[in-house]
């Protein structure tokens, strides 16, 4: 398994930014495709954004279309999410996700064969 690492959550407000980074200790992180998700508080967790192995392709929630843009750095291990206008409905807490296998699409949780700790993102009105 990938272990992951959130920072750069933390409190904003409405129409600010942030931008997460995720910390992979796997040295073959290259080869598997990730994904961001978050979690409301009495909510599921719920899919963000995803992003292939070489950073060829993006996929995002209909939610986050057009504010958030995701990118990886296969040469320091790191995953990024920028997120722009933020809104207070984004207030949850987001994590870093890894596909089961190298090379496995994610879309849904049930993708997901490791997970970040999550980093807390507060939208104030």
């Amino acid at each position: 398994q990938v272990q992951l690492v959130e920072s750069g959550g933390g409190l904003v407000q409405a129409g600010g930014s942030l931008r997460l980074s995720c910390a992979a200790s796997e040295p073959t992180f290259s080869v598997y495709n990730m994904g961001w998700f978050r979690q409301a508080p009495g909510k599921e967790r719920e899919f963000v954004a995803a992003i292939s192995w070489n950073g060829g392709n993006t996929y995002y929630a209909d939610s986050v279309k057009g504010r958030f843009t995701i990118s990886r750095d296969n040469s320091k291990n790191i995953l990024y999410l920028q997120m722009n206008t933020l809104k207070p409905e984004d207030t949850a807490a987001f994590y870093c996700a890894a596909g089961k296998e190298p090379f496995w699409v994610v879309r849904t949780t049930e993708d997901v064969g490791s997970w970040g700790q999550g980093t807390q993102v507060t939208v104030s009105s």
